[in-house]
């Protein structure tokens, strides 16, 4: 539990650096003058730089291990965050964001094959529901934390703290962090056959891309969406959205625990089946139920992860673990984390912020008949 608790904790950071963009956004567009398209632009841009090196991620864990992999990530994330609070331009930004995913992305491969080298693969389903902890904990503590810090900081000053945070907790890692000192698989001609050869390799890369829209999509769109389309005040936008993800930190356990049950591929059905209704419902009912709805649809959406990284470990050998995830979430992380959400934005300036919630809703739930083909090995 100690080794898995701090990466864990990496990964908290590592997450809420990228998510924190959402609840600031409000103000960020005021600074900045700009409009709800270019703000979901920005969490392209991050994930375009998630992209690049969490696809070539493999290269680097090849050459100095995971350990220092998931080092390397920490620190570099954290001088990125700490680069990003000073700079005062547009473009500034734009640059920095995408620096900022590319510092993240290399992250979650050598962090997930650290967990299920650790781990006996009965447990993986448990083990990773408390790795799944730290993107709950970011989504529940980013809107809450900007709250309580903008009483005292501005928005660029925030972005600094959580920089200073991450280069401390990976030189926490690097002083009493285990685990990961074996090198990863790059991406050499061999483990793109393993991997690319299987179809269900290609199945998950759309569920992830779906179920990264449902959670972080729909997340870093929300507050706009709130505020702008349902006239909700910012500061209770923010707290609403915030306690909305506390129901993650036990979802993802509950999630974690029905997996090693009855399987990765039911549990994914039936997440996509649940929150694509829900993600539809939050863009068409009434103001009076809005707040269930926006509680209801991240406690659904957190069961994706837990089952869809138990399922991707599955596919191939375990020394090409860590190529199946760096292949799978460059592009699910592009459609879901930033695709979707510009997408959202773009119809919000055109007048259908509505519209746009209610077409990620549906494509959510096409996971659902996605999920249905896959033919996933047994592992005891």
């Amino acid at each position: 539990m100690g080794p898995l608790l701090l990466l864990t904790s990496i990964f908290f950071l590592n997450f809420i650096s990228r998510v924190i963009l959402a609840p600031l956004m409000p103000t960020i567009e005021k600074d900045l003058g700009i409009g709800h398209g270019e703000a979901g632009s920005f969490f392209l841009l991050i994930s375009v730089g998630y992209f690049i090196t969490l696809l070539g991620s493999g290269v680097i864990s090849s050459r100095i291990t995971h350990r220092r992999t998931i080092i390397l990530s920490s620190i570099v994330l954290g001088l990125t965050l700490i680069g990003i609070s000073c700079f005062k331009t547009l473009w500034g930004m734009r640059f920095g964001l995408l620096l900022l995913g590319m510092s993240a992305g290399i992250y979650l491969p050598s962090g997930i094959a650290t967990i299920t080298s650790l781990v006996s693969p009965r447990h993986w389903g448990k083990a990773l529901a408390v790795h799944e902890l730290a993107p709950n904990l970011g989504f529940v503590g980013a809107p809450l934390a900007t709250e309580i810090l903008m009483v005292w900081f501005s928005w660029p000053a925030i972005l600094g703290l959580f920089g200073c945070a991450s280069v401390a907790v990976g030189l926490s890692y690097g002083r009493f962090g285990k685990g990961g000192e074996f090198k990863g698989e790059s991406l050499n001609p061999g483990a793109f056959k393993a991997i690319l050869s299987q179809r269900d390799f290609w199945i998950m890369m759309c569920l992830f891309s779906m179920g990264i829209g449902a959670s972080l999509g729909i997340f870093t769109m929300l507050p706009l969406y709130l505020i702008a389309e349902r006239g909700i005040d910012k500061n209770w936008a923010n707290t609403l959205i915030g306690l909305s993800r506390l129901s993650g930190l036990v979802m993802a356990f509950l999630a974690g625990w029905v997996t090693d049950r009855i399987g990765p591929k039911p549990t994914m059905a039936s997440v996509f089946f649940l929150t694509g209704i829900v993600t539809v419902l939050l863009g068409v009912i009434p103001d009076s139920w809005i707040v269930f709805i926006v509680f209801m649809q991240p406690m659904l959406a957190v069961g994706f992860f837990p089952a869809g990284f138990a399922a991707i470990s599955r596919i191939g050998p375990p020394n090409t673990r860590n190529v199946a995830v760096s292949l799978t979430l460059p592009f699910a992380f592009i459609l879901g984390g930033g695709v979707i959400p510009m997408g959202i934005g773009f119809m919000g300036d055109m007048g259908s912020f509505d519209l746009g919630i209610v077409c990620a809703g549906a494509l959510i739930f096409m996971g659902f008949i996605l999920s249905l083909f896959l033919r996933l090995p047994h592992q005891p």
